[in-house]
């Protein structure tokens, strides 16, 4: 008897429930008749052109977040570095945190080490190998370059050796002899030359790391990785600022149909979260998704940036080609690079037997007058300086971008033939884990547009 009545009351608490709702629902105003003067429609219809003119704002000043500053603004906390280790991981990816900043750095600018890493993972490592890389650069043409800026230093370098080396000797040898002496080395200059590029391209897979160079080259040039999103993705990035004005517009109209139902004071900030986050979250799935072309509801969607695959690739090809992956930072790579000593040693080591050549006839008389220590010395001499010397044409700037064009036609090409995704994880996996601060950008703007709009027509509305 005791569960009956439980029951009954049950019953009749929701009745009452049902009821206040009921009574709550008839009189919401559906057919909005109570916007009877032009300041009630004005405020009512604004809602929506106010959510698209914050929508618009949010996806520009989002961008202007994602690249902006290049360089980290702000101060730096004492201790700060030690606590925000402690803190949440998702804090810790806010630029500067970790350093012990407060203020702000560009998400791209501020993951240029990563972006170079991505880069390398994701599509250099797959666009060729540093062998393919090299041969593009045409080591026939590197070396007569070299031999063309190396040979009017020759009388230079024998001098320096020889005075370093056997002074005295030098000093009493006659004229004529330190000439034929320096024309037997100019004579076998471009067989020494040869042999050095040669080494290069049989050893450069262990001699150049393109991940290590990638990485240190984004890192010390965080502008360079904001111009390679930038160009290639301009036309998606204007396209996402527009779309901005599309979605917030379109979200507004439900928002102010519900806001003119129920008349609460927080709803346009709360509704104006949703619209913020859902506008950025919608205008990033449009640039990247699908990546296959999909039909919803009978509308075929693919990502807006994978449609121009053979025009971005051009535009990523020329960057990578022209301030990447060039003969220039090869050659700043080889010699000052992780792996620099191991280079030089090498070359060192693969000339000895050019020189031994070069010495001709006269090497064993040579060896007899001068003695082994100082023949060893001189080779050594000759072995070393040849090498920082060669090397250095590999840094002309000039030389460098002439022999880029074939490295670019190598890059566009293979970048053409890349799968989809991982076209599209070239460019997005760099800030994937920090969408989430674009979108919390998004409800902070759209729940201030809210406040805004309540504090100019919210007297009006209600």
């Amino acid at each position: 008897m005791g569960t009956g009545r439980r029951a009954s009351s049950a019953d009749e608490a929701v009745r009452a429930m049902l009821d206040q709702l009921e009574h709550y629902l008839s009189h919401v105003d559906w057919t909005l008749s109570d916007l009877d003067t032009t300041a009630a429609w004005i405020a009512f219809l604004s809602i929506p052109i106010f959510t698209g003119i914050i929508g618009w704002l949010i996806n520009w000043t989002g961008l202007i977040m994602l690249f902006y500053p290049i360089d980290f603004h702000g101060v730096r906390v004492r201790g700060m570095a030690e606590l925000a280790r402690l803190a949440p991981r998702k804090l810790q990816e806010v630029p500067g945190i970790l350093q012990g900043g407060l203020g702000w750095q560009g998400i791209v600018p501020a993951r240029a080490a990563k972006m170079g890493s991505i880069a390398v993972d994701k599509a250099i490592a797959k666009l060729g190998t540093p062998a393919e890389f090299y041969q593009q650069l045409d080591p026939d043409r590197i070396a007569e370059h070299i031999v063309t800026m190396f040979a009017p230093e020759i009388p230079e370098l024998v001098e320096e050796v020889m005075l370093r080396s056997n002074p005295s000797l030098w000093r009493d040898l006659p004229v004529p002899a330190k000439r034929a002496v320096v024309a037997r080395v100019q004579a076998q200059l471009p067989e020494v030359v040869h042999t050095i590029t040669t080494e290069i391209g049989t050893h450069i897979d262990q001699l150049l790391d393109p991940k290590i160079m990638v990485i240190e080259h984004f890192r010390r040039n965080p502008g360079l990785v904001v111009r390679v999103f930038k160009d290639i993705g301009q036309k998606e990035l204007n396209l996402m600022v527009n779309i901005g004005f599309v979605f917030g517009f379109l979200f507004g109209i439900p928002v102010a149909f519900v806001d003119h139902w129920f008349h609460y004071w927080w709803l346009l900030p709360v509704l104006g979260i949703g619209v913020g986050w859902v506008t950025n979250l919608l205008g990033m799935w449009l640039i990247f998704e699908p990546i296959v072309p999909t039909r919803y509801f009978g509308i075929r969607f693919h990502g807006l940036f994978l449609r121009r695959q053979a025009e971005a690739a051009e535009i990523y090809a020329k960057i990578i080609a022209d301030d990447v992956i060039t003969l220039e930072r090869i050659g700043d790579f080889l010699v000052d690079g992780p792996r620099g000593d191991r280079t030089r040693q090498m070359l060192a080591t693969a000339l000895r037997p050019a020189i031994d050549r070069a010495a001709g006839p006269a090497r064993g008389a040579a060896k007899v007058v001068l003695g082994a220590r100082t023949y060893e010395a001189i080779r050594t001499g000759f072995a070393n300086e040849a090498v920082g010397r060669t090397l250095i044409p590999f840094r002309d700037e000039e030389f460098s971008r002439q022999q880029s064009a074939k490295i670019r036609v190598l890059i566009a090409e293979r970048t053409k033939e890349l799968p989809p995704r991982d076209f599209v994880e070239m460019m997005r996996s760099a800030i994937r884990e920090d969408e989430w601060m674009l979108y919390a950008h998004g409800a902070i703007m759209g729940a201030l547009g809210g406040f805004i709009h309540l504090s100019i027509f919210g007297a009006i509305a209600r």
